[in-house]
Protein backbone atom coordinates (compact mmCIF):
# COMPACT_ATOMS: atom_id res chain seq x y z
CA UNK A 1 0.00 0.00 0.00
CA UNK A 2 2.63 2.64 1.00
CA UNK A 3 4.96 1.22 -1.77
CA UNK A 4 2.12 2.57 -3.94
CA UNK A 5 1.14 5.90 -3.01
CA UNK A 6 4.92 6.72 -3.07
CA UNK A 7 5.19 5.36 -6.80
CA UNK A 8 2.07 7.59 -7.34
CA UNK A 9 3.58 10.67 -5.65
CA UNK A 10 6.84 10.22 -7.96
CA UNK A 11 4.41 10.13 -10.76
CA UNK A 12 2.59 13.11 -10.42
CA UNK A 13 6.07 15.25 -9.64
CA UNK A 14 7.54 13.68 -12.94
CA UNK A 15 4.00 15.00 -14.56
CA UNK A 16 4.74 18.44 -13.38
CA UNK A 17 8.02 18.50 -14.24
CA UNK A 18 6.97 17.93 -17.97
CA UNK A 19 4.15 20.05 -18.13
CA UNK A 20 6.52 23.02 -16.24
CA UNK A 21 9.70 21.73 -18.32
CA UNK A 22 6.99 22.44 -21.46
CA UNK A 23 6.62 26.19 -20.63
CA UNK A 24 9.95 26.56 -20.27
CA UNK A 25 10.92 25.41 -23.80
CA UNK A 26 8.36 27.96 -24.77
CA UNK A 27 9.04 31.34 -25.91
CA UNK A 28 10.30 33.59 -24.88
CA UNK A 29 12.96 30.97 -24.32
CA UNK A 30 16.23 33.21 -23.52
CA UNK A 31 14.51 35.20 -20.87
CA UNK A 32 16.72 34.34 -18.29
CA UNK A 33 14.10 35.26 -15.58
CA UNK A 34 11.26 33.75 -16.89
CA UNK A 35 13.33 30.15 -16.82
CA UNK A 36 14.07 30.85 -13.28
CA UNK A 37 10.69 31.72 -11.98
CA UNK A 38 9.34 29.00 -13.47
CA UNK A 39 12.11 26.68 -12.20
CA UNK A 40 10.86 27.89 -8.50
CA UNK A 41 7.15 27.51 -9.64
CA UNK A 42 8.83 23.26 -10.07
CA UNK A 43 10.78 23.71 -6.91
CA UNK A 44 7.75 25.32 -4.95
CA UNK A 45 5.55 22.55 -6.40
CA UNK A 46 8.25 19.48 -5.03
CA UNK A 47 8.36 20.46 -2.20
CA UNK A 48 4.90 21.79 -1.04
CA UNK A 49 3.94 18.31 0.58
CA UNK A 50 6.76 18.64 2.99
CA UNK A 51 6.35 22.64 3.70
CA UNK A 52 2.57 21.61 4.96
CA UNK A 53 3.67 18.58 6.64
CA UNK A 54 5.48 20.89 8.48
CA UNK A 55 3.33 24.02 9.26
CA UNK A 56 -0.02 22.92 8.78
CA UNK A 57 -2.11 25.39 9.66
CA UNK A 58 0.35 28.16 8.02
CA UNK A 59 2.09 26.10 5.14
CA UNK A 60 -1.41 26.95 2.43
CA UNK A 61 -1.52 30.27 2.50
CA UNK A 62 2.62 30.47 2.77
CA UNK A 63 2.24 28.11 -0.82
CA UNK A 64 -0.78 30.21 -2.16
CA UNK A 65 1.12 33.42 -1.25
CA UNK A 66 4.17 32.64 -3.02
CA UNK A 67 2.13 31.25 -5.93
CA UNK A 68 0.66 34.19 -6.60
CA UNK A 69 4.21 36.37 -6.41
CA UNK A 70 5.54 33.97 -8.70
CA UNK A 71 2.84 34.20 -11.71
CA UNK A 72 3.10 37.71 -11.40
CA UNK A 73 6.16 38.14 -11.93
CA UNK A 74 6.18 35.25 -14.48
CA UNK A 75 3.82 37.30 -16.71
CA UNK A 76 6.03 40.77 -15.73
CA UNK A 77 8.87 38.70 -17.69
CA UNK A 78 7.04 37.11 -20.17
CA UNK A 79 6.18 39.66 -22.51
CA UNK A 80 5.85 43.59 -23.22
CA UNK A 81 3.49 44.68 -21.11
CA UNK A 82 2.85 41.73 -17.89
CA UNK A 83 -1.22 41.94 -18.94
CA UNK A 84 -0.93 41.00 -22.61
CA UNK A 85 1.11 38.06 -21.39
CA UNK A 86 -0.05 34.48 -22.73
CA UNK A 87 1.30 32.89 -19.64
CA UNK A 88 -1.87 34.32 -17.77
CA UNK A 89 -3.34 30.72 -17.02
CA UNK A 90 -0.28 30.62 -14.63
CA UNK A 91 -2.46 32.24 -12.09
CA UNK A 92 -4.94 28.96 -11.65
CA UNK A 93 -2.51 27.49 -10.06
CA UNK A 94 -2.34 29.67 -6.56
CA UNK A 95 -6.62 29.69 -7.70
CA UNK A 96 -6.98 25.84 -7.69
CA UNK A 97 -4.67 25.18 -4.70
CA UNK A 98 -6.63 27.96 -2.25
CA UNK A 99 -9.37 26.05 -3.20
CA UNK A 100 -7.85 22.47 -2.38
CA UNK A 101 -6.87 23.51 0.89
CA UNK A 102 -9.72 26.26 1.61
CA UNK A 103 -13.13 26.35 2.61
CA UNK A 104 -15.54 28.83 0.36
CA UNK A 105 -14.62 31.92 2.01
CA UNK A 106 -11.03 31.32 2.29
CA UNK A 107 -11.19 30.44 -1.59
CA UNK A 108 -13.18 33.71 -2.61
CA UNK A 109 -10.57 35.69 -0.61
CA UNK A 110 -7.66 33.90 -2.00
CA UNK A 111 -8.95 34.21 -5.51
CA UNK A 112 -9.67 37.59 -4.77
CA UNK A 113 -6.13 38.76 -3.99
CA UNK A 114 -4.76 36.30 -7.38
CA UNK A 115 -7.60 38.79 -9.56
CA UNK A 116 -6.25 41.92 -7.83
CA UNK A 117 -2.57 40.75 -8.42
CA UNK A 118 -3.22 40.45 -12.22
CA UNK A 119 -5.19 43.23 -12.73
CA UNK A 120 -2.43 45.10 -11.27
CA UNK A 121 -0.38 44.57 -14.07
CA UNK A 122 -2.35 47.36 -15.63
CA UNK A 123 -0.58 49.88 -13.67
CA UNK A 124 2.87 49.63 -15.10
CA UNK A 125 1.36 49.87 -18.66
CA UNK A 126 -1.14 52.50 -17.95
CA UNK A 127 1.61 54.96 -16.31
CA UNK A 128 5.07 53.88 -18.99
CA UNK A 129 2.71 53.52 -21.92
CA UNK A 130 1.33 56.44 -23.00
CA UNK A 131 -0.20 55.13 -26.04
CA UNK A 132 -1.60 52.28 -24.16
CA UNK A 133 -5.20 52.44 -23.87
CA UNK A 134 -7.75 49.63 -22.36
CA UNK A 135 -10.91 49.18 -24.87
CA UNK A 136 -14.30 48.13 -24.61
CA UNK A 137 -12.51 45.22 -26.04
CA UNK A 138 -9.81 44.61 -23.90
CA UNK A 139 -12.31 45.45 -20.58
CA UNK A 140 -14.55 42.38 -21.42
CA UNK A 141 -11.61 40.20 -22.22
CA UNK A 142 -9.94 41.14 -18.57
CA UNK A 143 -13.36 40.22 -17.04
CA UNK A 144 -14.04 37.25 -18.63
CA UNK A 145 -10.12 35.74 -17.43
CA UNK A 146 -10.92 37.49 -14.17
CA UNK A 147 -15.04 35.52 -14.13
CA UNK A 148 -13.14 32.14 -15.06
CA UNK A 149 -10.33 32.35 -12.20
CA UNK A 150 -13.32 32.46 -9.69
CA UNK A 151 -15.47 30.03 -11.79
CA UNK A 152 -13.19 27.29 -11.53
CA UNK A 153 -12.21 28.18 -8.04
CA UNK A 154 -16.13 27.35 -6.94
CA UNK A 155 -15.77 24.48 -9.05
CA UNK A 156 -12.67 22.67 -7.86
CA UNK A 157 -13.44 24.03 -3.84
CA UNK A 158 -16.91 22.09 -4.39
CA UNK A 159 -15.78 19.08 -5.24
CA UNK A 160 -12.76 19.45 -2.62
CA UNK A 161 -15.10 20.11 0.15
CA UNK A 162 -17.57 17.35 -0.91
CA UNK A 163 -14.02 14.93 -0.56
CA UNK A 164 -13.24 16.04 2.89
CA UNK A 165 -17.01 15.50 3.84
CA UNK A 166 -16.26 12.07 2.90
CA UNK A 167 -13.33 12.03 4.89
CA UNK A 168 -14.86 13.04 7.62
CA UNK A 169 -17.95 10.53 7.19
CA UNK A 170 -15.22 7.95 6.75
CA UNK A 171 -13.44 8.51 10.13
CA UNK A 172 -16.57 8.77 11.85
CA UNK A 173 -17.98 5.53 10.62
CA UNK A 174 -14.23 3.90 11.30
CA UNK A 175 -14.63 5.56 15.16
CA UNK A 176 -17.88 3.66 14.93
CA UNK A 177 -16.38 0.75 14.00
CA UNK A 178 -13.79 0.45 16.16
CA UNK A 179 -16.05 1.20 18.86
CA UNK A 180 -18.29 -1.29 17.47
CA UNK A 181 -15.43 -3.92 18.08
CA UNK A 182 -14.36 -3.13 21.34
CA UNK A 183 -17.65 -3.82 23.01
CA UNK A 184 -17.92 -7.27 20.58
CA UNK A 185 -15.08 -7.71 22.20
CA UNK A 186 -15.91 -7.15 25.70
CA UNK A 187 -19.45 -8.69 25.24
CA UNK A 188 -17.75 -12.25 24.18
CA UNK A 189 -15.56 -11.70 27.31
CA UNK A 190 -18.16 -11.04 29.40
CA UNK A 191 -20.17 -14.18 27.75
CA UNK A 192 -17.07 -16.69 28.55
CA UNK A 193 -16.64 -15.37 32.10
CA UNK A 194 -20.39 -15.59 32.60
CA UNK A 195 -19.82 -19.79 31.14
CA UNK A 196 -17.42 -20.47 33.38
CA UNK A 197 -19.47 -18.62 36.34
CA UNK A 198 -21.95 -21.11 35.68
CA UNK A 199 -20.04 -23.97 35.48
CA UNK A 200 -17.64 -22.94 38.65
CA UNK A 201 -20.99 -22.29 40.42
CA UNK A 202 -22.93 -25.93 39.77
CA UNK A 203 -19.95 -27.14 40.96
CA UNK A 204 -19.01 -24.83 44.33
CA UNK A 205 -22.46 -25.68 44.91
CA UNK A 206 -22.76 -29.33 44.96
CA UNK A 207 -19.20 -29.45 46.81
CA UNK A 208 -20.56 -26.90 49.57
CA UNK A 209 -23.73 -28.99 50.09
CA UNK A 210 -21.49 -32.26 50.52
CA UNK A 211 -19.29 -30.06 53.14
CA UNK A 212 -22.15 -28.53 54.96
CA UNK A 213 -23.36 -31.83 56.33
CA UNK A 214 -19.63 -33.50 57.79
CA UNK A 215 -18.90 -29.91 58.84
CA UNK A 216 -22.03 -30.10 60.86
CA UNK A 217 -21.03 -33.00 62.76
CA UNK A 218 -17.56 -32.19 63.82
CA UNK A 219 -18.84 -28.79 65.10
CA UNK A 220 -21.41 -30.30 67.37
CA UNK A 221 -19.10 -33.37 68.21
CA UNK A 222 -16.27 -30.49 69.05
CA UNK A 223 -18.93 -28.61 71.03
CA UNK A 224 -19.37 -31.69 72.89
CA UNK A 225 -16.45 -32.88 73.69
CA UNK A 226 -15.52 -29.83 74.88
CA UNK A 227 -18.63 -29.59 77.54
CA UNK A 228 -17.46 -32.70 78.66
CA UNK A 229 -13.98 -32.64 79.47
CA UNK A 230 -13.69 -29.10 80.07
CA UNK A 231 -13.25 -29.56 83.88
CA UNK A 232 -11.12 -32.71 83.56
CA UNK A 233 -9.24 -32.36 80.48
CA UNK A 234 -8.86 -28.53 79.90
CA UNK A 235 -6.03 -29.02 77.42
CA UNK A 236 -8.41 -31.19 75.56
CA UNK A 237 -11.13 -28.34 75.77
CA UNK A 238 -9.12 -25.87 74.55
CA UNK A 239 -8.14 -28.18 71.24
CA UNK A 240 -11.64 -29.07 70.50
CA UNK A 241 -12.46 -25.16 71.15
CA UNK A 242 -9.67 -24.45 67.77
CA UNK A 243 -11.96 -27.43 66.37
CA UNK A 244 -14.83 -25.71 66.77
CA UNK A 245 -13.63 -22.53 65.67
CA UNK A 246 -11.83 -23.84 62.35
CA UNK A 247 -14.94 -25.12 61.57
CA UNK A 248 -16.68 -22.11 61.73
CA UNK A 249 -14.25 -20.80 59.34
CA UNK A 250 -14.97 -23.31 56.81
CA UNK A 251 -18.45 -22.85 57.13
CA UNK A 252 -17.83 -19.38 56.63
CA UNK A 253 -16.12 -19.78 53.52
CA UNK A 254 -19.01 -22.54 52.47
CA UNK A 255 -21.64 -19.72 52.91
CA UNK A 256 -19.02 -17.76 50.33
CA UNK A 257 -19.14 -20.96 47.91
CA UNK A 258 -23.10 -20.48 48.00
CA UNK A 259 -23.10 -17.18 47.69
CA UNK A 260 -21.85 -17.35 44.61
CA UNK A 261 -23.15 -20.31 43.17
CA UNK A 262 -26.89 -19.33 44.04
CA UNK A 263 -28.91 -17.29 41.91
CA UNK A 264 -29.56 -13.95 43.20
CA UNK A 265 -32.74 -13.16 44.42
CA UNK A 266 -32.84 -9.00 44.40
CA UNK A 267 -35.06 -7.20 45.85
CA UNK A 268 -35.06 -3.69 44.14
CA UNK A 269 -36.24 -0.38 44.91
CA UNK A 270 -35.53 2.59 43.77
CA UNK A 271 -32.14 3.56 45.31
CA UNK A 272 -29.42 6.72 45.14
CA UNK A 273 -26.53 4.99 44.43
CA UNK A 274 -24.33 8.17 46.38
CA UNK A 275 -26.03 7.00 49.32
CA UNK A 276 -24.99 3.31 48.71
CA UNK A 277 -21.42 4.29 47.86
CA UNK A 278 -21.17 6.53 50.90
CA UNK A 279 -22.07 4.09 53.18
CA UNK A 280 -19.91 1.12 51.68
CA UNK A 281 -16.65 3.54 52.34
CA UNK A 282 -17.97 3.97 56.48
CA UNK A 283 -18.10 0.35 56.13
CA UNK A 284 -14.90 -0.89 54.71
CA UNK A 285 -12.75 2.52 56.56
CA UNK A 286 -13.93 0.47 59.95
CA UNK A 287 -11.46 -2.12 59.15
CA UNK A 288 -8.64 0.23 57.93
CA UNK A 289 -8.13 2.64 61.13
CA UNK A 290 -4.93 3.86 60.24
CA UNK A 291 -5.15 4.15 56.62
CA UNK A 292 -3.18 7.09 55.25
CA UNK A 293 -5.86 7.48 52.74
CA UNK A 294 -7.25 10.43 51.24
CA UNK A 295 -10.76 10.13 49.80
CA UNK A 296 -11.71 12.22 47.02
CA UNK A 297 -15.55 12.25 46.12
CA UNK A 298 -16.67 13.49 42.78
CA UNK A 299 -20.46 12.90 42.39
CA UNK A 300 -22.67 14.48 39.82
CA UNK A 301 -25.78 16.84 40.38
CA UNK A 302 -28.94 15.25 40.24
CA UNK A 303 -28.42 11.85 39.53
CA UNK A 304 -31.14 9.64 38.76
CA UNK A 305 -31.94 6.74 40.99
CA UNK A 306 -31.78 3.13 39.70
CA UNK A 307 -33.71 0.00 40.26
CA UNK A 308 -31.40 -1.76 42.63
CA UNK A 309 -30.78 -4.28 45.60
CA UNK A 310 -29.47 -1.81 48.47
CA UNK A 311 -27.59 -4.47 50.31
CA UNK A 312 -25.89 -6.56 47.42
CA UNK A 313 -24.71 -3.11 45.78
CA UNK A 314 -23.42 -2.20 49.33
CA UNK A 315 -21.79 -5.47 49.09
CA UNK A 316 -20.24 -4.50 45.61
CA UNK A 317 -18.89 -1.43 46.78
CA UNK A 318 -17.70 -2.66 50.24
CA UNK A 319 -15.39 -5.35 48.38
CA UNK A 320 -14.36 -2.69 45.88
CA UNK A 321 -13.44 -0.06 48.35
CA UNK A 322 -11.72 -2.53 50.52
CA UNK A 323 -9.39 -3.90 47.64
CA UNK A 324 -8.34 -0.36 47.25
CA UNK A 325 -7.60 0.53 50.81
CA UNK A 326 -5.35 -3.06 50.82
CA UNK A 327 -3.78 -1.81 47.69
CA UNK A 328 -2.68 0.95 49.31
CA UNK A 329 -1.93 -0.17 52.76
CA UNK A 330 1.16 1.02 54.37
CA UNK A 331 1.61 4.25 51.96
CA UNK A 332 -0.16 7.58 51.89
CA UNK A 333 -2.98 7.47 48.80
CA UNK A 334 -5.59 8.48 47.34
CA UNK A 335 -9.01 7.10 47.18
CA UNK A 336 -10.90 8.38 44.45
CA UNK A 337 -14.91 7.55 43.90
CA UNK A 338 -16.66 9.23 41.35
CA UNK A 339 -20.48 8.94 40.02
CA UNK A 340 -21.05 10.20 36.81
CA UNK A 341 -24.62 9.15 34.03
CA UNK A 342 -23.53 7.31 31.31
CA UNK A 343 -25.08 5.73 28.29
CA UNK A 344 -23.78 2.19 27.57
CA UNK A 345 -24.63 0.34 24.53
CA UNK A 346 -27.81 3.08 24.21
CA UNK A 347 -28.99 2.59 27.30
CA UNK A 348 -28.93 5.21 30.22
CA UNK A 349 -27.70 4.89 33.76
CA UNK A 350 -25.00 5.77 36.70
CA UNK A 351 -21.65 4.58 36.28
CA UNK A 352 -19.38 4.57 40.07
CA UNK A 353 -15.76 4.71 39.70
CA UNK A 354 -13.56 3.09 42.53
CA UNK A 355 -10.00 4.34 41.58
CA UNK A 356 -7.25 4.14 43.92
CA UNK A 357 -3.31 4.99 44.10
CA UNK A 358 -2.03 1.65 44.82
CA UNK A 359 0.71 -0.67 42.62
CA UNK A 360 -2.26 -1.49 40.15
CA UNK A 361 -2.73 -4.94 38.51
CA UNK A 362 -0.21 -6.29 36.01
CA UNK A 363 -1.34 -6.52 32.29
CA UNK A 364 -1.51 -10.09 32.35
CA UNK A 365 -3.74 -10.54 34.92
CA UNK A 366 -6.36 -8.07 34.22
CA UNK A 367 -8.74 -10.71 32.12
CA UNK A 368 -8.53 -12.71 34.73
CA UNK A 369 -9.18 -10.55 38.08
CA UNK A 370 -13.23 -11.52 37.76
CA UNK A 371 -12.84 -15.16 37.39
CA UNK A 372 -13.73 -17.30 40.53
CA UNK A 373 -10.77 -18.93 42.61
CA UNK A 374 -8.54 -16.53 41.13
CA UNK A 375 -6.11 -14.31 43.80
CA UNK A 376 -2.92 -12.58 44.06
CA UNK A 377 -3.16 -12.05 47.35
CA UNK A 378 -1.58 -14.72 50.38
CA UNK A 379 -4.89 -15.02 51.73
CA UNK A 380 -8.23 -15.75 50.57
CA UNK A 381 -9.52 -17.99 47.85
CA UNK A 382 -10.72 -15.40 45.05
CA UNK A 383 -13.99 -15.14 44.87
CA UNK A 384 -14.59 -11.31 45.85
CA UNK A 385 -14.43 -9.42 42.63
CA UNK A 386 -16.15 -13.01 40.65
CA UNK A 387 -19.07 -12.60 43.27
CA UNK A 388 -18.93 -8.79 42.77
CA UNK A 389 -19.19 -9.20 38.92
CA UNK A 390 -21.95 -11.42 39.21
CA UNK A 391 -24.46 -8.95 41.40
CA UNK A 392 -23.63 -6.17 39.12
CA UNK A 393 -24.67 -8.58 36.01
CA UNK A 394 -27.58 -9.43 37.86
CA UNK A 395 -28.60 -5.97 38.25
CA UNK A 396 -28.03 -6.16 34.27
CA UNK A 397 -25.21 -3.93 34.55
CA UNK A 398 -21.33 -4.62 33.87
CA UNK A 399 -17.54 -4.11 35.09
CA UNK A 400 -14.60 -3.76 33.97
CA UNK A 401 -11.07 -2.73 35.31
CA UNK A 402 -9.72 0.23 32.79
CA UNK A 403 -6.43 -0.34 31.02
CA UNK A 404 -5.18 2.80 30.88
CA UNK A 405 -4.52 3.95 34.34
CA UNK A 406 -0.21 4.29 34.45
CA UNK A 407 -0.79 3.93 38.37
CA UNK A 408 -3.06 2.08 40.58
CA UNK A 409 -6.20 0.37 39.80
CA UNK A 410 -9.88 2.03 38.78
CA UNK A 411 -12.69 -0.11 38.13
CA UNK A 412 -15.99 1.27 36.69
CA UNK A 413 -19.22 -0.06 37.55
CA UNK A 414 -22.30 0.77 35.56
CA UNK A 415 -25.51 0.06 36.36
CA UNK A 416 -28.85 0.65 33.89
CA UNK A 417 -31.98 2.86 35.49
CA UNK A 418 -34.19 0.02 34.33
CA UNK A 419 -35.53 -2.88 35.87
CA UNK A 420 -33.56 -5.96 35.44
CA UNK A 421 -35.12 -8.63 34.13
Amino acid sequence: MLHRERSAINWIDVLWLVFLGGLALLPPRSEIHKQLIILAIVVLQLLEGWLINRLPKRGPAYCVAIKILLATLLLDHTGDLGINSNYWPIYFLPVVSAAIYFGPIATLIWTTLASLAYISLLIPALQEFEEYELTSEGKTLLTIRVLFFFIAAILVNRFAMENRRQVERLQILSGKLEETNRQLRRAEAEARRAERLAALGQLSAGLAHEIRNPLGVIKGSAEMLSEKVKDSQPLVAELAGYISSEVNRLNALVMRFLDFARPSRLELRPEHISEIVDRALETAATSFPNAKVKVERQYAQDLPEIQADRQLCEQVFVNLITNAFQAMEGQDGTLRLLIAPEVSNGEPGVCVTVEDSGAGVRPELREQIFNPFFTSKKEGVGLGLSIVAKIVDDHRGSIRLDSDTTRGARFRAFFPLGTPS
